[in-house]
């Protein structure tokens, strides 16, 4: 039963969340459009050298992917501090790790997941092949996931705090580099005629290893910010 509860009260915030987004589209909007904006940008401005294109294009699409959920991270909580919604969430029977992960797990279904399924389409600019365009997918469904459970660290850290945007930039960004370096090299391995199983094996380790540890220490971080 206790095991029941706690997948209920996860998919019960999830779904509050996701439908809150939902009247706030241009929020959910602006993190796309400034993801297509970035990658769009970049094959104009260097001009149609493909080999520059395809050698560049891993790296341009992760780090427009890392920018874009920066723009939202501090979002993840400040709507419920606003309220007093999230005074009740930690004053609730329940756990606040559980609650923490499903706001963590909304917040990817709404800047992450996005991001992952049009890069293919903005990757065709660049010339990438078929399986350099499969191991971009890959890596991002695998590494975003990362991005916003890092994200919920520093959005926790700095909750209420003036120019809280800049803060969460400059405490997660250096923590985001592993993901960067090996979800880009995932598409490089595959230009080279290499297997990206081991970039995308290591970005699958930094998932769980994060999924395990994140909840818990930002529901901390909130609980310190609330004081």
């Amino acid at each position: 039963m206790r095991k029941l509860s706690l997948l209920g009260l996860l998919g019960l915030v999830i779904r509050r969340d996701l439908l809150l987004a939902m009247r706030r589209r241009a929020d959910v909007l602006t993190t796309l459009i400034f993801f297509v904006m970035v990658v769009s940008l970049f094959p104009l401005g260097v001009g149609p050298e493909m080999d520059m294109l395809r050698k560049m294009a891993s790296g341009v699409v992760w780090v427009a992917a890392l920018l874009a959920s920066m723009l939202s991270l501090p979002r993840m909580f400040s709507a419920d501090y606003a309220d007093g919604t999230l005074e009740q969430m930690m004053l609730a029977p329940q756990s606040l790790s559980v609650l923490v992960l499903g706001k963590i797990v909304a917040h990817w279904m709404l800047s992450g997941l996005p991001l992952a399924l049009i890069a293919p389409v903005l990757g065709l600019q660049f010339d990438m092949s078929v399986p350099a365009l499969w191991a971009l997918v890959l890596a991002l469904l695998l590494g975003t996931p990362v991005l916003s459970m890092i994200g919920a660290i520093g959005a926790a850290l700095t909750l209420g705090l003036r120019g809280g945007g800049v803060l969460v930039s400059l405490l997660v960004l250096p923590l985001c580099i592993p993901v960067l370096i090996f979800g880009a090299g995932a598409v490089e391995a595959v230009n080279s005629g290499m297997s990206a199983v081991s970039n995308l094996s290591l970005l699958g380790a930094f998932m769980l290893f994060a999924l395990v540890f994140t909840p818990f220490v930002a529901a901390q971080a909130l609980r310190i910010s609330m004081e």
